[in-house]
């Protein structure tokens, strides 16, 4: 049955890797992720998604690092505190795989790119007693695309996004 669901903050993130000094992978997460997904599991093409992530709440457990990321070189989220993804189409490519197309505002530039989504599971909270849904979303983006090529190659272009969520039903 086709229900609403709300992002559960207290256990969803995003996360990010990207190359540093074309040496090392550095690690990256955002803890204020909200939204709602719309799930219909008897018809997963009729689903969609609305997230809001705060690009001030970017740990990579270095403060001076999260500073520079958050200041005008990179993020700049003193003009733009949010990233945001809306979706527009779900496609089911396999058993509780699917791919994600929508539009992603970084930076204040937006664009359309494709994510892919894994389905984890489904039922009551055991704690709170609501019927909550997980899914995994991945993919790579170019930071350059969104305004954001600062130093590269030197911290490079390529992003990769996972972002874990909880939904709980409205």
């Amino acid at each position: 049955m086709k229900n609403t669901y709300t992002i559960d903050p207290a256990h969803s993130s995003a996360q990010f890797t990207i190359r540093h000094m074309m040496i090392t992978n550095v690690r990256g997460s955002f803890s204020g992720v909200t939204g709602t997904v719309v799930f219909d599991p008897e018809n997963s093409a009729d689903s969609s998604v609305d997230a809001v992530i705060d690009a001030t709440t970017l740990n990579t457990n270095d403060p001076a690092r999260d500073g520079h990321v958050k200041g005008a070189d990179f993020l700049a989220v003193e003009q733009f505190p949010t990233i945001t993804f809306k979706s527009s189409k779900v496609e089911v490519t396999g058993e509780g795989e699917a791919k994600v197309t929508g539009a992603l505002t970084i930076h204040g530039v937006t664009k359309k790119v494709v994510l892919d989504a894994k389905f984890n599971a489904a039922g009551p909270n055991p704690i709170f007693k609501i019927y909550t849904v997980g899914f995994e979303v991945s993919g790579k983006i170019k930071r350059s695309d969104f305004g954001v090529s600062k130093y590269v190659p030197v911290v490079g272009d390529e992003v990769t996004l996972i972002i874990s969520a909880a939904f709980d039903a409205k």
